[in-house]
């Protein structure tokens, strides 16, 4: 895919959703750090369902460690992986108040050295909280670049870095919302919606439907 059809879809995805907002619901960098940790392989709908509960009662690193293992186990065991998910939340309270003063580190070194943190958290947090030019790639996003041809790649971090080769600057602070929300809401797995896509004219997907 050539730059300026880039650009077009872009400005189209823009365009449609000026001020795009990711679908986990978060009050503030604490919650959002937990609520994307506990997004893997988990639904975010399924997510909210347990933090709405889980936030009421502890939402501070100190208020995750007063509630325990056990107690964080309880609250988020209908997710998947919850046992490994709830000691990397306990684990990461741990070091954001030993290191951090109870804050988020600025840093992806610092994000990456939390347990169950990995490079799209890292990468989700660095863009919402301090406003760095990252985009991450989660499942939506790696699809629809490598079926719309957008930025091809095997893997996602080859897709992370085509991205930020590709993406003009101004696009760059919003794009992962842009692709995420066009990959679920649209661009689906199983069965993409092509008859109602607002870029259909630009994807260079082969089998549009």
């Amino acid at each position: 895919m050539n730059r300026i059809k880039r650009y077009q879809i872009l400005c189209k995805l823009r365009d449609n959703n000026t001020d795009p907002v990711i679908e986990l619901i978060y009050r503030s960098e604490f919650e959002l750090l937990i609520a994307v940790l506990l997004s893997a392989q988990t639904s975010d709908v399924q997510v909210n369902k347990v933090t709405k509960k889980l936030f009421q009662v502890a939402n501070t690193p100190k208020g995750m460690l007063r509630l325990g293992l056990d107690g964080v186990k309880n609250y988020i065991k209908s997710i998947g992986l919850f046992n490994t998910k709830a000691k990397n939340i306990i684990e990461t309270c741990h070091l954001l108040v030993k290191n951090y003063n109870s804050t988020l580190p600025s840093s992806r070194v610092g994000l990456e050295s939390l347990p169950g943190v990995g490079r799209k958290t890292a990468n989700v947090v660095l863009n919402l909280v301090f406003g760095r030019p990252t985009i991450a790639v989660d499942t939506h996003v790696f699809r629809f670049c490598n079926r719309s041809c957008f930025a091809s790649g095997n893997n996602v971090l080859s897709v992370e870095k085509k991205l930020l080769s590709v993406v003009p600057k101004e696009f760059k602070n919003k794009c992962h919302q842009w692709l995420m929300l066009h990959g679920r809401r649209i661009c689906r797995a199983k069965r993409p919606n092509c008859c109602i896509c607002i870029i259909k004219d630009l994807c260079e997907f082969k089998e549009k439907i």
